[in-house]
């Protein structure tokens, strides 16, 4: 009865500490939330406003002898991949690889995030301090790639907020560039664009594929700080029902032996 207390009251301690580890990475990615939240919306006004003027451009006749609009039967087709640098996030960096590994062509990976970098035994490249500098480069490099004519598509899978709740993993392809419809055309904003549509398309590609990157970069550190916050606060409630269940074990053993003490000394003074 004794090792029984013992190994209950070891346990609550156990889950104890546990549950204030658990705690403390909550507050801290509560605290990450709002910033992250901040750049994640920045970064979504400056897509919008750069979508907007790409898809004029792309509206106007003439420009589909863009070399980003061609589309190449051969070459190597990249793809983005934004995960985590941190662990204990539910299924943040799960989802990611699972969607990878569900896709139906053959990718080469471009990893974004301890966790993908890892995986694909790359140079670590943070996700959370991913800078300007560092996206311009990437996307100036695949740009040159792709007019070159050595990819075939490029892409960026990464995860996409939909509330504190929710993220979903989201597959966007950046080039090829493709034509907007005629409704979604005429819904956009009017551009007037010197000296020539062409020559503006052809300078605004890399600053776009760059916004688009940064974009899905600050979204998913959203969503990764979020889906930890989730996942630490489900373990702390978990961690105080699993400390409630193991304290009503221990008063009940507790009392057992205090029952069975009482009867072993009220049996010994009969004798």
């Amino acid at each position: 009865m004794s090792a029984n207390i013992k190994s209950l009251r070891t346990r609550i301690k156990s889950v104890s500490s546990t549950m204030q580890l658990t705690k403390a990475m909550e507050l801290v990615a509560s605290s990450k939330v709002r910033r992250a939240m901040k750049a994640m919306e920045q970064a979504r006004g400056y897509c919008d406003g750069i979508g907007k003027m790409i898809a004029s451009l792309l509206s106007v006749n003439g420009v589909e002898k863009s070399p980003y609009m061609q589309k190449h039967e051969e070459g190597v087709t990249k793809l983005i991949v934004i995960a985590g640098d941190r662990g204990m996030a539910g299924g943040y960096n799960a989802n990611i690889f699972r969607t990878l590994r569900d896709m139906d062509e053959q990718v080469e990976v471009i990893p974004v995030g301890k966790r993908a970098t890892e995986r694909f035994e790359k140079d670590f490249v943070s996700s959370e301090y991913f800078s300007t500098e560092e996206a311009f480069r990437l996307a100036k490099d695949l740009c040159e790639e792709f007019k070159a004519g050595g990819l075939k598509k490029v892409g960026i899978l990464g995860t996409e907020y939909i509330n504190a709740m929710t993220q979903i993993p989201k597959l966007t392809w950046i080039l090829p560039l493709e034509k907007p419809e005629k409704k979604e055309a005429a819904s956009r904003a009017v551009f007037l664009f010197e000296p020539d549509e062409e020559t503006v398309l052809e300078q605004a590609i890399p600053e776009y594929v760059t916004g688009i990157i940064m974009g899905a970069i600050k979204e998913s550190f959203a969503c990764e700080v979020a889906s930890r916050r989730n996942a630490m606060e489900t373990a702390g409630k978990n961690a105080k029902e699993m400390i409630d269940n193991l304290q009503l074990q221990y008063n009940r053993a507790r009392q057992g032996a205090i029952t069975q003490e009482i009867t072993e000394i009220v049996a010994g003074s009969g004798d």
